[in-house]
Formats: C-alpha cells, structure tokens, sequence
C-alpha cells in the first residue's frame, strides 16, 4: 500500500520515478508538493484505489500530508470497514 501511494505522488506531483525525491514523512503541504486541488486529487485516487470513503471531517493533514499518515489512514479506513 505504502509503495503504491509514493509512486503516485511521485508520478503524479513530483513528475519522477526517483525514489529519493519523497520521503514518506515529508508534509505535502509544507514541502509544496501539492496544493488544495492536490489534496482532491489525492483522495480521489485513495478512494478509487483502496475502497474506501473519506468523510469532510476527515480532510486533515493529520490523514492526508505525507505517505506514511496517507498509509496509516487507509489502513485505519480499512480495519473500520471490516470491523463494521
């Protein structure tokens, strides 16, 4: 999950397939690697990719602005699916 989530912010932001280019917790945000519409962006393909449904008040950085909180929340997104 964590691998598939780097490659697509580095294809899909950083326009590489450079490893070193992202660390998996460099903020998005604070780096510039993605901007609002990014975000969007962002959970679209969280969404289609892994299944799941990200509410509005999920919409934080906390969830959103690295690979390791975007891996960590889909994780958590997971179990609660199937915990349901």
């Amino acid at each position: 999950m964590k691998k598939t989530i780097r490659q697509y912010i580095l294809e899909s932001f950083l326009f590489t397939e450079d490893e070193s280019a992202l660390q998996d917790n460099d903020s998005f945000l604070d780096t510039g690697i993605i901007d609002s519409t990014g975000v969007l962006e962002i959970i679209l393909f969280i969404e289609e990719t892994f299944g799941i449904k990200v509410n509005d008040n999920e919409m934080l950085p906390a969830n959103l602005d690295s690979v390791d909180n975007l891996t960590n929340f889909v994780q958590l997104k997971q179990a609660q699916a199937v915990a349901a």
